[in-house]
C-alpha cells in the first residue's frame, strides 16, 4: 500500500477528481492548505498588475512583503502499489500546465490499514 499526497492548485480539484475517477480512483481526501515553495515574489511587480491580497477573510489592495502563503488543496489517496504510477501520471497530465506552483506530489509507504466498520486489514482495507 502507498499513500500519494498531491499539493495542487485550488483550480484544478475538479478536475483531477474527474480524472482520477475515471481511472477507477474514487477514495480520497482534500485538505484545504496554505503554503509556498522556494521561488522568491517580486511583489513590486504583482503591486503593479493590481494583485489582490485575502487578509481575514478580506481582498486588499497590494500584497505583503515577506513569506507570503498561497491557498493550494492537498489530496491524500491510498492505493494498491501496482496503481500508483497510474495515479501519479494522471495527476501530473491533469495538473502540469509548466509554471511554478503547479504542485508536488509525494509518495510514501502506507504499513497498515483498518477499515473501522468491518475491521478488515491491510489491503483488503482499501
Amino acid at each position: 500500500m502507498k499513500e500519494i499526497i498531491a499539493i495542487i492548485r485550488m483550480n484544478k480539484v475538479n478536475a483531477t477528481k474527474k480524472a482520477l475517477a475515471d481511472i477507477g480512483v474514487c477514495g480520497l481526501h482534500a485538505m484545504k492548505v496554505m503554503g509556498r515553495g522556494k521561488m522568491k515574489v517580486d511583489f513590486s511587480l504583482l503591486n503593479e498588475l493590481g494583485a489582490k491580497e485575502e487578509i481575514g477573510g478580506i481582498l486588499a489592495d497590494g500584497l505583503a512583503e515577506g513569506a507570503r502563503l498561497i491557498p493550494k488543496r492537498m489530496l491524500t489517496i491510498l492505493v494498491h502499489d501496482n496503481e500508483v504510477q497510474k495515479v501519479v501520471e494522471t495527476l501530473i497530465k491533469v495538473n502540469k500546465e509548466g509554471h511554478k506552483g503547479d504542485g508536488k506530489i509525494f509518495v510514501g509507504p502506507v504499513l497498515d490499514a483498518v477499515r473501522v466498520r468491518t475491521g478488515e486489514q491491510g489491503d483488503a482495507a482499501i
